[in-house]
């Protein structure tokens, strides 16, 4: 977080689905303000490492303008919960396992994702075995969340 206000590591499963999708997002959604934001994605598992991000995930993301260029899948390290400052799963048992990969000192910076949004539903769903309806309904989700996170951040930014 060296040379950002504020960081953010967005976590599912093997990341290649919704954490790289929730990483170009985010990284859209900030790239005219003022948020000077460190913003990455992992998974908690290493099956995928150095994979590019799932060619549907993509292909939806990139029909509402999104940018994946220059992501790559990687497994959560135990930097990462020193290095950031939000750590967000997309689902109860990836925020599970963050917990327990976790030191005690940082819990507190780990939770769900959708936390964030204003709806009823608490997890972004893998749509990994599903259709192109499941990759989009995880997109609307995505930007949902990113939203609310802009909004929790905002204040923090608004004063310089």
């Amino acid at each position: 977080m060296a040379n950002s206000d504020t960081s953010v590591l967005f976590v599912c499963l093997g990341n290649i689905c919704r954490s790289p999708t929730a990483e170009a997002v985010f990284r859209e959604k900030i790239k005219n303000s003022h948020f000077s934001v460190d913003i990455d994605s992992a998974g908690t598992m290493g099956h995928h490492a150095g994979v590019t991000p799932d060619e549907r995930a993509k292909a939806v993301g990139e029909m509402r303008g999104y940018n994946f260029k220059g992501i790559k899948s990687r497994r959560v390290v135990f930097e990462d919960f020193e290095r950031f400052e939000y750590i967000l799963a997309m689902d109860k048992e990836n925020l599970r396992h963050l917990l327990e990969m976790c030191p005690a000192e940082h819990q507190h910076k780990v939770s769900l994702f959708m936390h964030f949004a204003d709806s009823d539903v608490e997890e972004v769903p893998d749509p990994y075995y599903g259709g192109k309806r499941g990759f989009e309904y995880v997109l609307d989700l995505i930007e949902l969340a990113c939203e609310g996170l802009l909004v929790k951040l905002a204040p923090r930014f608004e004063v310089r």
